[in-house]
């Protein structure tokens, strides 16, 4: 069984829509594959109503931008209830802080000589439930000011970069706690990729499990094979389950982020369902 627990689809920053990327998860093989978009509910029934038809299990997941320290980290949720009210109030707010960076953000691009409008960004977040700043890249890449999402995010767009501007992120700990509120299930998205190591040490991850975390994303792209190993290790110390995934974008991310490029063991996927 070949298990693929983190895509997303363009109604955040993918580029397929909730059925193609189904469709498209059904032909590279998988069994199952979760629609975990950034913040947002929005696919989950397109994308049902496809794996219904193709004959693929369909997790309804997501990933919601959260803080900790200053420090931005993605927490992936499965099965919980989209009409909680905290839950959703919660996302609205993360959503709406999306959109309002918008302004300041394209200020400052002006300044580099790099002017866009919100309506350019919207014509390229199209079904998206917020503009945020893959799109904002994408305005990048039409307007000719850079060749691709990558070149956008690595000169301008990083974190604390040239142009970055701050946004709200739930609180970490409190996003868990709605999340299992909910009668859902959490797992830390690539924890040690980039500078994740540094707000998410051995200590605060034992600390997070405390508060009900379910598992962290080992197996992925942005992971060495020291740090899968080294965070396999850390797993099973506190007894968390181990997800891999591709962390699928469509064009939205380089071909090696393809489905199933990396995957969840069914022993680890049937511990995250039994949560």
């Amino acid at each position: 069984m070949r298990i693929d627990l983190h895509t997303h689809s363009n109604r955040s920053d993918g580029t397929d829509t909730p059925a193609e990327l189904v469709e498209k998860a059904r032909a590279a093989g998988l069994d199952v594959v979760a629609i975990t978009d950034h913040d947002s509910t929005a696919g989950w029934d397109e994308a049902q109503a496809t794996a219904d038809r193709v004959g693929i299990t369909l997790v309804r997941g997501i990933e919601i931008s959260t803080m900790r320290d200053g420090a931005s980290v993605h927490l992936l949720a499965y099965g919980f209830d989209p009409d909680d009210a905290a839950l959703h109030a919660e996302l609205r707010r993360i959503l709406d802080g999306r959109d309002d960076r918008l302004p300041g953000l394209l200020a400052q691009l002006a300044e580099h000589d790099m002017a866009l409008t919100i309506d350019d960004v919207v014509a390229q977040s199209g079904s998206a439930a917020a503009s945020g700043r893959p799109h904002v890249a994408d305005a990048m890449v039409a307007a000719g000011y850079v060749a691709d999402r990558d070149e956008a995010f690595r000169d301008w767009l990083y974190d604390n970069g040239p142009v970055y501007v701050e946004r709200y992120g739930a609180p970490l700990a409190e996003a868990i706690k709605l999340v299992r509120e909910a009668g859902g299930v959490s797992v830390v998205a690539h924890p040690w990729a980039r500078k994740g190591r540094a707000a998410l040490t051995p200590d605060v991850i034992a600390e997070l499990a405390d508060l009900g975390l379910a598992g962290i994303e080992v197996d992925h792209n942005n992971h060495s094979d020291e740090v899968r190993s080294q965070l396999r290790s850390l797993a099973a110390d506190l007894d968390l389950v181990v997800t891999g995934s591709s962390d699928y974008h469509g064009t939205g991310k380089g071909p090696e982020f393809h489905l199933g490029a990396h995957t969840t063991a069914p022993e680890q996927y049937e511990r995250l369902l039994s949560q």
